[in-house]
């Protein structure tokens, strides 16, 4: 056996796949060969990072049922590292008949396979994960803990034009989201504002657009127990005066 031939056992033994014979052949060669051993340690290091670093996450059935099937049918490959396609496979086989029998993967190229797709799915959703966390807008973060939060509370009001406006909030966070379906339309140079209404006094909770009317909107600011969730229309940018300069078309109590 060629120190080659014995790393590709070392990889094999790494991931557990060897068969009897292989295992033995290996444990043989290692008695002998104490100089590769570097290849033992390097692969089980190896072995062991992958099974640390990647969160044990079940993949969904269908992705592991397609994934397997790519496997179990995968293309034998060329010398370049490209699949094999129907008619590359009919020319060699034409160019050397006496040779009919699949090529074999060693278990380092195994070892190899394995350790690309723990890492690509690994990586792979986990960077999808982040993505998403990052590019979900606030509101709707801020909605979602509000609504696991034990003391959650909302209220719902209708609008004359049929649409509603629900508050949602979670004293114990201090967070409140407004979540409308059918806002009246404004004009260009004009904003929606929040506020808190707590006792008599209008405090600005920031400025909001919507799209088609619908919008999730979280309130800058923390609430208090007792506040009232009030909308405005005001010029853009949001109230010149820091306080309301028209009449609320949405108060919602909180109380």
């Amino acid at each position: 056996m060629n120190e080659q031939e014995f790393a590709e056992l070392a990889a094999g033994s790494a991931l557990h796949a060897l068969s009897p014979d292989d295992q033995n052949a290996f444990e043989t060669a290692r008695r002998q060969h104490p100089e590769w051993e570097h290849h033992v340690t390097a692969d089980a290091e190896t072995a062991a990072l992958l099974a640390d670093d990647v969160i044990d996450v079940a993949p969904p059935p269908a992705l592991r049922g397609a994934l397997l099937a790519q496997i179990a049918g995968a293309s034998p490959m060329t010398s370049g590292g490209d699949a094999e396609t129907p008619a590359l496979r009919s020319d060699r086989r034409a160019a050397a008949p006496e040779d009919s029998t699949p090529r074999r993967w060693g278990p380092r190229s195994w070892f190899a396979l394995a350790a690309s797709l723990v890492l690509l799915v690994g990586v792979g959703w986990g960077a999808v994960f982040v993505g998403e966390r990052l590019n979900t807008p606030a509101s709707v973060v801020a909605l979602d803990q509000i609504e696991s939060a034990p003391d959650a509370q909302s209220e719902t009001v209708s609008l004359s034009d049929g649409g509603e406006v629900t508050a949602h909030w979670s004293e114990s966070l201090g967070k409140a989201v407004l979540v409308s379906d059918s806002l009246p339309d404004i004009s260009a140079d004009e904003t929606y504002e929040l506020w808190f209404v707590r006792d008599g006094a209008a405090v600005s909770a920031g400025t909001f657009t919507t799209e088609d009317g619908a919008a999730t909107a979280l309130l800058d600011g923390s609430i208090e127990s007792g506040d009232v969730i009030a909308v405005t229309v005001e010029p853009s940018g949001g109230s010149p005066t820091g306080q309301p300069t028209s009449d609320p078309i949405v108060a919602i109590e909180t109380a």
